[in-house]
Order: C-alpha cells, then structure tokens, then sequence
C-alpha cells in the first residue's frame, strides 16, 4: 500500500505471519500462567517432598530473583559445571561467606542454570536458620534441611544433589582481615556421609561473597542479647538502616572442581582418621583453587 505520492505507507506496521504469536499472544498467556499459579497456591493445589521442598514456588519465584541478582549484580562467572554427575546422588561442598549467607542460595541457582539436566541443590542449613519461623518455611521450601548427617545420607541416597558449607558460621561471620582464609571444618560428618553412601565429593570454590558485607567489626554483647552467632558492623550496616542489607556488588567467581570419588570406601565412614584426611582433602582443594580465582580476579569490583 502506498500514499499518494508512491512512497510506502509506514503507518501500518506489517501483520504476523500465519501461525506466529504476536505480543498480545505472549503477554496473555503469561497473565494466564500466572493467575493460574496464583490460584494453585491459593488452593493448596501443589506438591512438597517430605522435605517440603516445593519446587514450583522455587521455579517461578525464588529461581528468577537469584538469577537476576548474581548474573547482574554479581556478574557471576561459572567453570567447571560439566564436574557435577548426570544424574545420581553427589555432595557439593563450598567455601562460605559474607556476613550473610547468600553464596548458598546464589550456589543452587546457578547450578540450576548451567548444569546441563538443570538438577536442583539441596543445601543443608544450620539449626539457626530453622528456629526462625518465617526464615525457616522459606528455606524448606528452596529445597534446604537441617545440616545433620541422616538428612544428607537420606538426601544422597535418594539420588540428590545436596550442598553443605563445612565452615558454617565460623566462615560467614569471621572478619575481613580474614577474607578467604577457609576456616575448620569441623568433624567431617558431610564425609561421613558421603562415603556411607558412596556418593561422589565434588568441592566448590568461590570467589566474591567476602566483599558484599565485610565485617569490619563484631558487637558480641548485642548478638548474645538477640542469639545470634555475631552481630556485623559493615560498611553501609547498620549506618544505612534498612540500605544496610543491600550487597556491594562484587564480582563472583564459582568453579566447581573434580569431584572425589567414595566408591567402595564405605568401611571408612566409621574411621575418625580416614574421615578427617578427606575432609582434609577437600578444604585443600577449596582453597588452592580459592588462591587461583583470587589470581584471575585482581579488582573485587571489575566488571
């Protein structure tokens, strides 16, 4: 169609091909899809594990916000994924900090997305966090559990992936002078674990959750007043409020490293010494490859 002139009509914009959705067509089914889950989880009509592990409230809410925060905000890099199993139990064991403790949230997501089968973490969290009503609903529903050895084994032995953070609260809460410094990993129950059920140890690096609250100071008399471990002074917490909480947003670096075979390892499980050298191991290997990415990422803000 052409104007008087002979020039095109630029006024009307060209149909869809036959066939081919347009963007009301998008955008409806989207506003369907999401009425539609607005009404399943009104009605209870969904399903948790005996975990509680609801896995479409993990999908549609809690994936697409930490996929949002550490692919724009962290600018999050990701090596070594192809290390993790197929299919089958595996124990995914991380470094941990930051004042609070979103590497392990921000570790299943990004499992999540560049793991090839897309298979879920399932983090064993500490008692703290499931003594906190709100907090500890949530964690349940994110797939998490309390970090005791029959959970993990019960966890393994059903085929999961499960991810624990040896260091707990002695890595999220110690100083920035002490920044990648991997702390005691305890007694090497998560070791246990995994040779009782032959799962393999797949160690994890990473790199980047020290700068997004470093504490700079512990008021010890306020965290023995609310029960908490620690009580962080921060840059920006608590002179900011409410601001306080937002991360700084550091560049992230995770690798996943070669996983440690356990197969026919099992009549160790009970063996304090063997179970403490491959705890041993596995701290090593974090931090060895800590001491590396730290090398390839000079600037903790580089873009």
């Amino acid at each position: 169609m052409s104007d008087h002139g002979g020039r095109p009509d630029r006024s009307r914009r060209p149909e869809p091909p036959a066939g081919s959705d347009g963007p009301g067509d998008v955008w409806d089914r989207r506003v369907a899809a999401g009425l539609a889950f607005l009404r399943r989880r009104l009605t209870g009509q969904y399903e948790v594990d005996e975990f509680g592990f609801d896995v479409e409230l993990t999908e549609h809410v809690f994936q697409p916000l930490l996929r949002l925060l550490y692919r724009e905000w962290f600018r999050a890099e990701v090596f070594g994924v192809d290390h993790l199993p197929a299919k089958g139990a595996g124990l995914v064991v991380a470094n941990h900090s930051g004042t609070i403790a979103l590497d392990a949230l921000v570790l299943a997501a990004v499992l999540r997305d560049h793991h090839a089968e897309r298979r879920h973490l399932r983090l064993l969290g500490a008692d703290l966090v499931f003594r906190l009503p709100v907090l500890s609903e949530l964690a349940r529903k994110f797939g998490a559990t309390l970090a005791c050895q029959p959970d993990a084994e019960r966890l393994l032995r059903a085929g999961e992936l499960v991810g624990v953070f040896p260091e707990g609260f002695k890595g999220v809460g110690k100083h920035y002078t002490q920044r990648y410094q991997l702390q005691r990993f305890g007694r090497g129950g998560f070791v246990a674990a995994a040779l009782r059920t032959g799962a393999p140890i797949i160690p994890v690096a990473i790199v980047g959750a020290e700068e997004i609250y470093p504490m700079l100071a512990d008021i010890k008399p306020l965290a023995r007043l609310l029960g908490l471990p620690y009580f962080p002074v921060t840059p920006t917490f608590p002179w900011l409020g409410p601001l306080g909480a937002v991360p700084l947003p550091s560049k992230w670096l995770i690798e996943f490293c070669p996983p440690i075979s356990t197969v026919d390892l099992a009549d160790q499980a009970d063996d304090p010494v063997a179970v403490l050298d491959l705890a041993h191991q596995v701290r090593d290997t974090i931090q060895q490859t800590v001491r590396e990415l730290l090398r390839r990422r000079p600037d903790p803000f580089a873009p």
